[in-house]
């Protein structure tokens, strides 16, 4: 099933990749259902950002609250990777949550993946609107 994102929120996302080519950024995807609707970037707390991502925790905390009390629930996340690769890693799939939504920059592309309750990740389409 697609997944939904308007193209300021899809924006956001590249352009914050474009903006660090060297190392990876993240953040968290929020919304509804099928549809993206927030996207908090969040701090690389990893321990080596060129070649992994680790979302500040703080963050990730707050986006479980905010979601308990009402607000959009955490659907998955963003990163890049700046080798070039528009692909879940293997660092990817050993962190990989089931039904998660993954969405990863990368070499002037984007992919969007879910991931199965067998742990593999699922291409998807993301409707652009």
């Amino acid at each position: 099933m697609p997944v939904r994102i308007s193209r300021a929120l899809l924006d956001a996302i590249i352009s914050r990749a474009a903006g660090s080519p060297a190392a990876e950024v993240c953040g968290l995807l929020l919304g509804q259902g099928e549809a993206i609707e927030q996207v908090e970037h969040c701090r690389n707390v990893a321990s080596d950002s060129r070649t992994s991502f680790e979302v500040d925790p703080a963050a990730l905390i707050a986006v479980h609250r905010a979601a308990r009390k009402g607000g959009p629930r955490l659907l998955g996340h963003y990163h890049s990777h700046p080798n070039g690769i528009a692909a879940p890693s293997d660092r990817d799939r050993a962190a990989a949550e089931p039904d998660s939504l993954w969405v990863i920059v990368a070499g002037g592309r984007v992919t969007a993946w879910r991931v199965a309750s067998s742990g593999d990740f699922v291409p998807i389409e993301l409707l652009v609107e």
